[in-house]
């Protein structure tokens, strides 16, 4: 919220460093947010173009070149940075602990991810049994689960695009990812993620959750979620 200080007001700054090649987060992101502007966007983009089990694409995720990144948008100065990405889904969830501890040295200003983001909302939930609907290949598919499996949260069932082309994710239909939800849900999970920020299931959870009768947490407004409220803190 906008906060009275004397005769001025000081805006509530979110920073989302983004994919360069995701064209969701810009788009529905300020569709998350209140819209009385009493909070206000700022991005910066990292090199991302196609994402699978491959060397070159681990490389674009590499720790120095998104802490960089995250210094270039704290000239915004924003109350908090946001990696809105969910690599570290699949390269290991420790990843973004580390790569929170290097933005907040490197500028001063609190972080989080979309990953740390979706999990605290799972442990929140107390989801011991999720769905997992993705994008991604098999092996990074296989690579989540493990990674799940690692912190005592059991994947119930998997949907998944095998698309590697960042940009075709975000021309998935909504009535897509809900039917991928849908079967998911056959297994009676805990909860639904739906793991990544450039499927846009932000516009489709909330339904999608009453319709279910179980949450569906999408990575991009699990996302906006956390950022506000870590910055509504400062």
């Amino acid at each position: 919220m906008t906060r009275s200080l004397g005769r001025k007001t000081q805006t509530v700054r979110i920073g989302l460093m983004v994919p360069s090649s995701n064209t969701v987060v810009e788009t529905e992101s300020p569709k998350l947010i209140p819209p009385d502007g009493s909070v206000v966007l700022h991005f910066a983009r990292l090199g991302v173009t196609s994402i699978s089990g491959s060397v070159k694409s681990k490389a674009q995720f590499e720790m120095s070149r998104m802490a960089d990144t995250a210094v270039t948008l704290a000239d915004a100065e924003p109350g908090v940075i946001a990696w809105a990405g969910t690599a570290a889904s699949w390269l290991g969830f420790a990843r973004d602990e580390t790569l929170v501890h290097r933005i907040e040295k490197a500028t001063g200003i609190p972080a989080t991810t979309s990953l740390l983001a979706v999990n605290e909302t799972l442990h929140a939930i107390g989801a011991r049994w999720i769905g997992l609907v993705t994008p991604y290949v098999a092996a990074l598919e296989r690579d989540i689960i493990a990674n799940y499996a690692a912190i005592g949260i059991e994947v119930t069932a998997a949907q998944r695009l095998d698309l590697t082309v960042n940009t075709d994710y975000a021309k998935v239909p909504g009535r897509r990812i809900g039917a991928m939800c849908r079967a998911v849900a056959k297994s009676k999970p805990d909860a639904i993620v739906i793991m990544c920020t450039n499927l846009n299931g932000a516009s489709i959870a909330d339904e999608l959750g009453k319709s279910l009768g179980l949450p569906v947490v999408d990575s991009l407004a699990a996302t906006l979620a956390k950022a506000l409220r870590v910055a509504r803190r400062r």
